[in-house]
């Protein structure tokens, strides 16, 4: 008989809205049940690994969250197993933080939004995020269910990674010239050559913990961005081809190469130390304008194909000239405001964006 664990939440925390706020809940080994509002993934305990269920059975911010275990968890592990959650649910991340966001930008107060899932570790963030790079998202579904596949179910700790041949990954992973960047990458895990407590320490500069992130294997800009707000700075960017189009369809933005890089950074500048959380609300409430709430996601037909090519991100559309395509797996109640849903955004200085209304 498995066991059952409650976990208590912030006052604020929504589970519907919090964990389908970013990509990475639908990346295996995590799997989303839009009927059930459930969150299931294997983890890796000291006792050995445990498939965990979550919900929030109240269904309202604050209520507790309910996890239920496929065995017994033992005393020892179950602080390890809150902490994984803790970090991959981001319930650690305080109602001030949270405030001093709504006061950058004021549009997401209503929606409660403020908070991005995330991993249980950072090895697994820089993972997926190296396998998001320079790759359609569909491939970088496959990889991780391959790499997940390839540990048995749950994500490869470092050391298992770090045992791997380059060329196995390759060929059973799909994750082609990633393959020796992967397994280097968890070297230095293994090594304990990464500080996850200075790089999260407020006393380590933004400045200085991206450029550490940038010394790592396969890690460029975007995503040294991404793993910035993955560790909770949010005063990156992480500017890729889906930042691009968001730019020049939903801002009206008309330049190329530099110059849109330089036009970006520069609109999200007023943000502040929240120009990151700005900029994704701004594009996921884009991606739900087209699919509907993302709690509502299949994570085998809509998930893979959160990108906005895939939800037809076109100058005309973006515009209002074509209707969006009806939300996927649509049942009754998804006709209900979501607990996320906003208005159009307003820049930094007022601007508000072609972005449709919601």
């Amino acid at each position: 008989m498995g066991s059952r664990l409650t976990v208590r939440t912030p006052d604020d925390y929504l589970f519907v809205r919090d964990v389908c706020s970013y990509g990475y809940f639908v990346l295996a080994p995590n799997v989303w049940d839009p009927i059930e509002r459930s969150l299931t993934r294997k983890l890796e305990l000291p006792g050995g690994p445990s498939t965990l269920v979550m919900t929030q059975p109240g269904g309202q911010p604050g209520s507790p969250l309910r996890v239920v275990a496929d065995r017994t968890v033992a005393r020892g592990e179950r602080a390890e197993l809150v902490g994984a959650l803790t970090r991959m649910l981001r319930l650690d991340e305080s109602s001030a933080d949270l405030a001093a966001f709504h006061r950058a930008d004021p549009r997401w107060r209503p929606t409660g939004r403020g908070r991005l899932f995330r991993s249980p570790t950072l090895f697994e963030d820089v993972v997926k995020t190296v396998t998001s790079c320079n790759v359609a998202w569909p491939s970088t579904v496959k990889m991780n269910e391959k790499l997940c596949a390839l540990a048995g179910g749950v994500f490869p700790s470092p050391d298992r990674l770090a045992r791997t041949r380059p060329r196995t990954l390759r060929a059973r992973c799909g994750v082609g010239y990633r393959d020796a960047r992967l397994v280097e990458l968890a070297r230095i895990f293994t090594r304990r050559e990464i500080d996850e407590e200075t790089l999260v320490d407020p006393a380590s500069g933004d400045d200085d913990v991206f450029t550490a992130l940038l010394g790592l294997p396969g890690i460029g800009p975007y995503a040294a961005g991404n793993i910035m707000q993955l560790l909770g700075r949010y005063t990156r960017l992480a500017i890729d081809t889906e930042t691009e189009r968001h730019a020049r369809t939903v801002l009206g933005m008309t330049s190329s190469g530099r110059a849109l890089t330089a036009a970006i950074e520069a609109h999200y500048a007023g943000f502040g130390d929240h120009r990151f959380r700005s900029y994704w609300f701004e594009v996921w409430a884009w991606y739900e304008k087209r699919r509907g709430p993302s709690w509502t996601w299949a994570p085998k037909e809509t998930g893979p194909s959160v990108t906005a090519a895939a939800f037809g991100y076109t100058r005309r559309r973006a515009a209002g000239l074509e209707s969006p395509p009806a939300p996927e797996n649509a049942r009754a109640d998804h006709t209900h405001p979501h607990p996320g849903s906003a208005g159009a955004p307003v820049g930094p200085r007022g601007r508000r964006g072609a972005l449709p209304g919601r």
